[in-house]
């Protein structure tokens, strides 16, 4: 695990000024406008669809799309749909931003180079402030666990200090990715120098199939890694040699994220993904015996406030 800073009362977070940026979808193919502006004290993350003028809270229970990343849609509006949520989340999250709006005008948030780091990037640029009210945790008190019928599973259970600490393991077999595992605990630190820039991934036999379901219609070499039996396609190769477990591992602080405020415990995970991920926040929030709100933030060292970037 990596150092830890103690964590402290303090104000919510916002971030300081609006940035934006343009890019494709990675199902959808859809050139899409994405903003990210300061949001209101109390109001979390909310994903603004300027396209259709319809504001979606960035909550676990409205997550309606798992297959190929975590899609989220109003009920009563079942057209208003917002995919490919948990990369910007996971940054967010990471940066200790407690509100903001997410506004796109498209299905889905750009997927730009795969990876987390580009909207890190833009949230340094944006700065980040704290204004009314005080942050809050999700004490996790009691263990909670999910499983499917593959062999997956994850579990949250509590831990000793008010942090979030996840380990993960996936195997995919005979192919280049194989079987890795990776534990951490999650701060702003760890999450920028281990997790942000691993991109996500396919496998090469996937992407006619999913093309021919209408999926992944934005996906190049310049936004995924595509795994070709014992072969990475990409020319410029892996970031890292574990770079697959280190995205599975961004996408779980992503979907985490969606409890609507900072998880503290122990995340450990076989082979999960975004279904299992939601399940389990699903199943920990139902039971109120299994969780308090405590002061502080479980994304512990989320750093200074920084101030914009200069341009």
């Amino acid at each position: 695990m990596d150092g830890f800073a103690p964590l402290t009362l303090g104000r919510r977070r916002r971030l300081a000024s609006s940035i934006g940026c343009k890019g494709i979808g990675l199902h959808s193919g859809r050139d899409i406008s994405l903003a990210l502006h300061p949001g209101a004290s109390g109001a979390g993350i909310v994903f603004h669809r300027s396209d259709l003028n319809v504001s979606i809270p960035a909550r676990y229970d409205l997550v309606s799309e798992t297959r190929l990343c975590t899609g989220l849609t109003l009920p009563a509006e079942p057209t208003a749909r917002v995919g490919t949520v948990e990369h910007v989340m996971a940054a967010l999250a990471a940066a200790g931003v407690d509100d903001a709006i997410v506004e796109l005008d498209g299905p889905e948030i750009p997927i730009l180079d795969g990876s987390a780091d580009p909207f890190l990037f833009l949230i340094d640029c944006a700065g980040i402030a704290e204004h009314l009210g005080t942050r809050r945790t999700i004490e996790v008190l009691k263990t909670i666990r999910i499983e499917d019928n593959n062999g997956a599973w994850a579990e949250l259970a509590p831990s000793t200090e008010l942090a979030l600490d996840a380990e993960l393991t996936i195997d995919f077999g005979e192919t280049a990715i194989g079987r890795q595992s990776l534990g951490l605990r999650i701060s702003c630190d760890s999450f920028r120098s281990e997790l942000a820039n691993a991109r996500t991934f396919t496998l090469a036999e996937e992407i006619s199939r999913l093309r021919a379901a209408g999926l992944a219609r934005g996906g190049s070499l310049d936004n995924a890694i595509v795994v070709d039996g014992t072969m990475i396609v990409n020319p410029g190769g892996l970031r890292r040699p574990d770079e697959f477990v280190r995205h599975k591992l961004l996408d779980v602080v992503g979907d985490l994220a969606l409890a609507g405020a900072p998880i503290a415990g122990r995340f450990t995970g076989h082979r999960s993904g975004h279904a299992i991920n939601n399940q389990l926040l699903r199943k920990l929030m139902a039971d109120r015996s299994a969780w308090r709100y405590a002061g502080g933030h479980a994304l512990a060292d989320a750093g200074p406030i920084r101030q914009p970037v200069a341009a």
